[in-house]
């Protein structure tokens, strides 16, 4: 009968933590982020094989992911503009079509033989301009269907795409063995085809009165008036300028923790390993975030993203694996719980009718300034060493980040979550 109990306690606790799902559109968001995410792990496996297969060319792979994320960071701030003067829901369709016509344009110009390096990145171009038009959009979305439960919400998200660093990869190594890279690329199509019809059953009522009433302003007035919203918040821009400056420092350790796994560790299992333990890792954080609520939610994001930088050091200091791992999985957690804080924190605080475009701002900040982060890894590990350049730029990330914690705005800015009111099944 204990046992019983004890197994009945266990069912309700982990009831109660996804009980959000009730919530009809929230669910429908939740399941179409899933749906395209797994689509997106499966398809990083099946494009580098796709280009490998074709032209044997590290290079040629380098530039067609290049290509996505150039033009990811560029069409950014375009698309957080559109999606505060237009029903997000719309352009968050739209996005996904224009994604489900690159990937499965390109599988079938494969499959037909015909396929050129320079399409493939087309295509690559095509999917990441529907990125930075969805990707502010979503923001926005949550922002409106889940009302003031937006901190499950985002955890939803970040258990939907860490289940799917998990999943994806596999599923695209089985579809490459399988099938081949070729239908793999198309099956993620369909997976951006899926998670539009899923959005466009969100109910009309939940995307309205999002969009300006008055769309006369010009773009270059809403993109500036995005950026004054940023401006006028000083945690806001702060904490961008600190995440910017972290991720300089933090995008050394996939160009440099490969090479001390390979000289060290026994190759890409242990890097493969590792991978996986963060994945693992920032799905754990996702479902404790789902019922834990701090009072100053920045100040804790902060706190718990500190071990995000650990496992570079253990790396450089040639630590035992296990030890890593363990690191990599609280990196992963660390990043969840800051990440899901901050965009709580924009969507419990930013105007609805300016999310879209803070978001834009947000994200155009922090990834466009990424590829300086690969660019030096390189040169600095050949000046330095490889060991002490990883070790010097992840205990630099990590002083970084505590500098955050400087600024008041960003240790007190309170959570604005009210106590957790009953919710009605829909």
């Amino acid at each position: 009968m204990g046992e019983s109990n004890h197994l009945g306690r266990l069912v309700r606790s982990a009831t109660d933590r996804f009980a959000v799902l009730r919530l009809r559109d929230l669910r429908l968001v939740f399941a179409s982020t899933l749906v395209s995410d797994l689509g997106d792990g499966a398809v990083t496996v099946a494009l580098a094989f796709a280009v490998l297969d074709l032209t044997h060319s590290a290079t040629d792979l380098g530039i067609v992911m290049a290509a996505r994320m150039i033009a990811q960071v560029l069409v950014m701030l375009i698309g957080g503009v559109v999606a505060d003067r237009v029903s997000r829901r719309a352009v968050m369709v739209s996005a996904d079509l224009v994604r489900f016509v690159g990937q499965v344009s390109i599988g079938v110009l494969l499959l037909a033989g015909h396929a050129t390096v320079v399409e493939i990145a087309g295509s690559q171009v095509l999917v990441g301009a529907g990125g930075s038009f969805f990707i502010p959009a979503s923001s926005g979305l949550i922002q409106s269907v889940a009302g003031e439960h937006v901190q499950e919400a985002n955890a939803l998200r970040v258990v939907a795409s860490s289940s799917s660093g998990i999943i994806g990869p596999a599923i695209g190594g089985v579809l490459v063995v399988t099938i081949g890279a070729r239908w793999a690329l198309i099956g993620d199509g369909a997976s951006y085809l899926a998670s539009g019809l899923l959005l466009w059953r969100v109910s009309a009522a939940a995307v309205t009165g999002l969009s300006h009433d008055d769309n006369s302003s010009s773009f270059l007035a809403d993109l500036r008036d995005g950026f004054q919203e940023v401006a006028g918040r000083t945690w806001l821009w702060a904490m961008i300028v600190v995440m910017a400056i972290g991720n300089i420092l933090m995008a050394s350790y996939p160009v440099l923790a490969p090479l001390i796994c390979k000289q060290r560790y026994g190759g890409a299992g242990a890097y493969a390993l590792l991978t996986v333990l963060w994945s693992a890792g920032m799905l754990a954080g996702g479902i404790s975030l789902l019922r834990f609520k701090p009072r100053f939610p920045l100040r804790s994001g902060v706190f718990a993203f500190c071990p995000a930088t650990l496992p570079g050091i253990t790396l450089a200091l040639h630590a035992p694996i296990y030890v890593v791992g363990a690191c990599q999985l609280l990196s992963g957690l660390g990043m969840t719980v800051l990440n899901t804080f901050w965009w709580t924190a924009m969507q419990e605080n930013v105007p609805a009718a300016s999310m879209s475009r803070v978001s834009s701002w947000d994200y155009a900040a922090t990834l466009a300034i990424m590829p300086l982060g690969f660019a030096l890894a390189g040169p600095l590990a050949g000046a330095i060493g490889v060991s002490a350049a990883l070790l010097a730029t992840s205990v630099g990330a990590l002083l970084v980040t505590l500098t955050a914690l400087l600024v008041r705005d960003i240790r007190v800015l309170p959570s604005r979550a009210s106590a957790e009111p009953q919710l009605a099944a829909t």
